[in-house]
């Protein structure tokens, strides 16, 4: 039994050592000036944006956003006073194919030749431009659960109050009372946002579908848009399309006209 043993070792051994052999002799060696991969496996973390190196790279975005992020186009997004973190995070979704519905075919051969600091670079230039704002539409709606309201007026209390009954909290809670956003959880501003742009976003967040790999502020808005109908979503892209700052030395309108003497 021990020599059947040994035999067994003996030819095992011999097995490994004729397989090397067989594995030198026909497998072509790696030559030794073979090139050496230099690309990073991870990009270099990005910094905070440089605005003049923004404004330099933001030749590109011209044709569609505008220069200064102000489309003539409604189908293409308003960048002008977009904070420098969220536009900085849309490229990244676009350059990953995370984002991928609506005009995301056009944006993803941009998105892939910038690094994530030319994403930086940009966000930081056109959150430095002075955003436009459209006209809302004050047609009156005719029938239905918002009958004689005004159609911006729809859209307006959506965005101020929301509705408490079907579990909608109110836009302004997490864009700002102005639509100017929030820099802490990097929510978008979305005053004098193009129409047609915000209510094909919100109809995708209805949707409920994404492929984003960290999903929770898809799900925010999702949970709110899925609630929404067509009527109430073109009534809240036509409302923010018209909402903008108040012009500086514009004294706000008072509610109750001044009693004059007489």
């Amino acid at each position: 039994m021990r020599h059947a043993r040994v035999l067994g070792l003996v030819g095992l051994s011999a097995f490994a050592a004729a397989a090397v052999a067989f594995a030198q002799a026909t497998v072509t060696p790696v030559p030794d000036n073979a090139p050496v991969q230099t690309a990073p496996l991870v990009e270099k973390p990005a910094t905070w944006g440089d605005v003049k190196a923004g404004a330099t790279k933001a030749g590109t975005c011209a044709a569609c956003h505008g220069l200064d992020g102000n489309p003539t186009d409604p189908q293409y997004p308003r960048l002008a006073g977009q904070s420098e973190r969220y536009l900085a995070h849309q490229i990244a979704l676009f350059k990953s194919g995370e984002r991928n519905t609506g005009m995301a075919a056009v944006m993803k051969p941009f998105a892939d030749a910038l690094t994530a600091q030319d994403a930086r670079d940009l966000g930081a230039y056109f959150a430095t431009q002075k955003p436009g704002a459209g006209i809302a539409d004050d047609m009156v709606v005719s029938a239905g659960t918002y009958k004689d309201k005004k159609f911006f007026e729809i859209g307006q209390q959506l965005f101020r109050s929301g509705d408490k009954a079907r579990g909608l909290p109110a836009c302004m809670a997490c864009h700002g009372p102005a639509g100017a956003g929030n820099p802490g959880p990097a929510y978008p501003a979305v005053a004098g946002q193009q129409s047609a742009y915000t209510q094909r976003r919100l109809e995708e967040y209805r949707a409920g579908t994404t492929t984003q790999a960290n999903p929770a502020q898809f799900q925010i808005m999702a949970s709110i848009a899925g609630k929404l109908s067509d009527e109430e979503i073109r009534a809240l892209s036509s409302y923010l399309q018209g909402l903008h700052a108040r012009p500086a030395g514009v004294a706000a309108t008072p509610a109750v006209a001044p009693a004059t003497g007489g």
